[in-house]
């Protein structure tokens, strides 16, 4: 066939006095493709390679597009300019098309496992659709993937939160190389810390698939890969945003060195953004905050043997972070401000041995995590007032920490012939704790918290046939609270819980696979992420503390998945199909039991249950890799058993707050050759149901708001030189985010604004221009 289609379309032209194009073609992993037909696009000439991969071409034209294909690859195209008689030399790379469908992810399983054999749905954001939709940080980039948002919930501190199929913040676990050490204090803005140029990919795995990971995993996981050792390269860039007049600049750089014996190396990343207030409503009160960021890292590798690896991570991630009153002021002489100061530092260390040939394997594992915030919250009293003289005798500045660890140990073993299938069976055991500690004097506040997680799992991954897999598994956890209460008494509160999960994959068709899956899951009583938030409403702050008898949240999930990908010589496409049901037994809601003098107080306690389901659709098409197209809705409805009280003025309500019952996304790209590239990128987010609480000068009682829907456009070119004599390549890129400014345009005003009342894009039009330079 490969032949046939040279000859039949193809031949070679032999012209005296010509051009000459030589170069070879190979795989992604540098392996020869023999008989691989290359042509120039719109004419008759061309030629195949020799069975080393390599070619030459004569021709007399002295710009055209040259094209090289092969059967079970992708096409790749270049445009090529050389002078008369010149020769030159084009090197073609080409991806297998079973490579982009059968990509290898860890996180369904733990183990390595190729996407299209997994019973558990990975969806995977690499580093490159992360550039493609100008994602500065983790927060950007999540928004491009079935089933999962990132809103704004604050409008002076812009902290945000993931949800996944419908489930808040909280139900979501996140990783960092497979390990969750994502605390919750970090949880607050640490979406917005992890730049993206630190992430090699994301993986994803929605819905009870992700049981295996213990607490908090009940709506998904989301498992941050860093960057990845691969060969000797470097990269660094500066972008310039400009948010209606407000500069933001980013600077990004990478580089990765690795030995000529390919078995050890380094990765290393800097990151440094510097971004300035925002005013949309002209109160001089911000809706978005200063930025300044800055982190660095380095990932590395070493093997000690072929069978043995050592891998080492560490970052250390810095934010600055100021909104409010737009005044050149300690925070505490602003009439409303936030303030935060944050030093995070995380790091893991990773060992793995495979023996009996490779059929069995022992990883150890130790990860921690170190985040310290100075911040301030608070409202300034009317100026000359005693309670003003009291602010600022006692202004209420606060500290937080928290320190993470995990250590951990896994053992793998594959079974051949096991039943006339194949059976990997794992095993391990693992410890997490989670030391939180909050406090802010001035308003008596404080959140002092230990949680201890002994957790143990085992799994048996048994592929029975070609046509079927059975996953199954089981979590132990015993889950400790040793909590400080805000009398001064000490909460202890033990958790032991089992967490089975079965998923089965069934392929009744070439290129289709058909999944379902069962898990359960809970949420032990502690403070999360949304609960150490602080916000303003009607001129105090409003604060989150613990029922005194909440009890751990358990819930059963459903999936079940149709999915099909047909790949051709030049085409891939293919669409998912998914529903999910998740049943919450005490699910945790908030509920006003009052004010204080400080400010409204909510009480974190468990309801009879909730019910969250619906349906996800995705569908994807690649062409030659020269045009690009993904897009997922969500079909959705969460809702309470009964309905919760959200404030004492308006009615019980059984639908989640803050949750829209459809949402997706679209992305396209465009790369006609290896220089041009043009990227589209859509979110949108239906309406939803959203508190407004009463303040004065916004709103004279609480009452529920009906957000409008919002489609979030952007747009993303970029164009690369080839600086041949400094062997660096040189790309400039420009773009729109939020093309037709779908912004929010009912902001409260003041200080005694509600900051909750926020919901939409996170930012309205920016514009942005960058240039990076990058090694050949």
């Amino acid at each position: 066939m490969k032949n046939y289609i040279a000859i039949a379309i193809l031949f070679i032209s032999s012209i005296s006095n010509g051009q000459t194009v030589k170069g070879s073609i190979t795989t992604s992993k540098r392996e020869p493709i023999p008989f691989a037909s290359v042509y120039i696009k719109g004419a008759e000439t061309g030629t195949t390679t020799d069975e080393f991969g390599n070619y030459e071409l004569k021709t007399s034209k002295n710009k055209f597009v040259l094209v090289a294909s092969s059967i079970a690859y992708l096409s790749e195209r270049k445009t090529v300019l050389i002078n008369a008689s010149e020769e030159k030399t084009i090197n073609f790379t080409l991806t297998e098309t079973a490579e982009i469908l059968d990509q290898v992810t860890i996180t369904g399983t733990r183990t390595d496992k190729r996407r299209t054999n997994s019973p558990v749905i990975v969806n995977v954001i690499n580093s490159q659709t992360l550039a493609d939709v100008q994602a500065c940080n983790l927060s950007e980039g999540l928004k491009f993937q079935t089933g999962l948002r990132v809103e704004t919930d604050c409008q002076t501190c812009n902290y945000t939160q993931l949800r996944m199929n419908g489930l808040a913040g909280g139900y979501s676990q996140i990783l960092i190389n497979g390990r969750p050490i994502f605390s919750p204090l970090t949880g607050l803005y640490g979406l917005e810390q992890v730049p993206t140029n630190m992430i090699e990919r994301i993986e994803v795995v929605r819905g009870g698939g992700s049981a295996l990971y213990g607490s908090s995993a009940i709506g998904g996981t989301v498992n941050v890969i860093t960057k990845i050792p691969k060969k000797n390269n470097y990269s660094i860039g500066y972008t310039y945003q400009n948010t209606k007049g407000i500069s933001d600049h980013i600077i990004a750089g990478n580089a990765t060195i690795v030995n000529e014996n390919r078995n050890a190396g380094a990765s290393f990343f800097i990151n440094n953004r510097k971004r300035a207030m925002f005013d949309a409503n002209d109160d001089n009160f911000s809706e978005l905050p200063e930025l300044k960021n800055s982190s660095f890292g380095t990932n590395l590798f070493f093997l000690p043997t072929d069978n043995q690896k050592v891998e080492i991570n560490f970052s250390k991630m810095n934010e600055y972070r100021y909104g409010g009153e737009m005044v050149d002021k300690a925070p505490h002489f602003a009439l409303q401000s936030e303030e935060r100061v944050h030093d995070v530092y995380v790091g893991n260390i990773d060992y793995q041995i495979n023996f009996n040939n490779d059929k069995s394997s022992i990883i150890t594992y130790f990860a921690t995590q170190y985040t310290d915030r100075e911040h301030y919250t608070g409202i300034r009293p009317d100026v000359g007032t005693p309670e003003d003289t009291a602010h600022l005798t006692n202004p209420p500045y606060g500290n937080s920490t928290t320190t993470t660890f995990q250590g951990g140990l896994q053992f793998n073993h594959k079974l051949e012939n096991f039943l006339d299938g194949n059976n990997v069976f794992t095993i391990g055991g693992e410890f997490v704790q989670d030391d939180v500690n909050d406090f802010i004097e001035a308003y008596n506040y404080r959140v002092d918290q230990l949680t201890k997680n002994f957790g143990f799992f085992f799994q048996s991954d048994w592929e029975i046939s070609k046509k079927w897999n059975l996953l199954t598994g089981v979590r132990y956890d015993n889950h400790q609270l040793n909590a400080l209460k805000q009398d001064g008494n000490q909460k202890t509160i033990i958790n032991n819980v089992a967490s089975p999960r079965i998923s089965l994959l069934f392929k009744p068709f070439e290129n289709t696979q058909i999944r379902g899956t069962w898990g359960t899951g809970f949420r032990a009583p502690q403070a999360f992420d949304t609960d150490l938030h602080i916000a303003f409403a009607g001129g105090g702050v409003s604060r989150v503390v613990l029922a005194d008898n909440l009890k751990r949240e358990r819930s059963n999930s459903y999936t079940l998945s149709f999915n099909y990908d047909k790949p051709t010589e030049h085409y891939i496409y293919g669409f998912t199909v998914e529903s999910f049901y998740t049943n919450l037994k005490d699910a945790f809601y908030l509920e006003s039991i009052g004010e204080d003098s400080f400010g409204e107080v909510f009480e974190k306690r468990n309801g009879d249950g909730a019910v969250v389901q619906g349906i996800t659709l995705e569908t994807r098409l690649n062409y030659d890799g020269v045009l690009q197209l993904d897009a997922g809705f969500t079909y959705q409805s969460s809702k309470y058993n009964s309905a919760v009280n959200n404030s004492d003025e308006l009615p019980l309500k059984r639908e989640f707050l803050r949750t829209p019952n459809t949402y997706g996304y679209a992305t396209a790209t465009y790369t006609p050759n290896q220089k041009f590239k043009t990227a589209l990128n859509l979110v949108y987010t239906g309406s939803m149901d959203v508190l407004h609480l009463a303040s004065p000068n916004n709103l004279s009682s609480d009452e529920y708001f009906t957000s409008p829907s919002f489609f979030n456009l952007g747009i993303n070119s970029s164009y690369t030189f080839e600086l041949e004599k400094l062997n660096t390549n040189l790309e400039l890129t420009a773009g729109i985010k939020n093309i037709f400014d779908t912004y929010q345009q009912t902001f409260d005003v003041g200080k005694e604004r509600d900051s909750n009342f926020i919901y939409g894009p996170a930012t309205p039009r920016t514009l942005s221009i960058g240039l990076k330079f990058t090694s050949n």
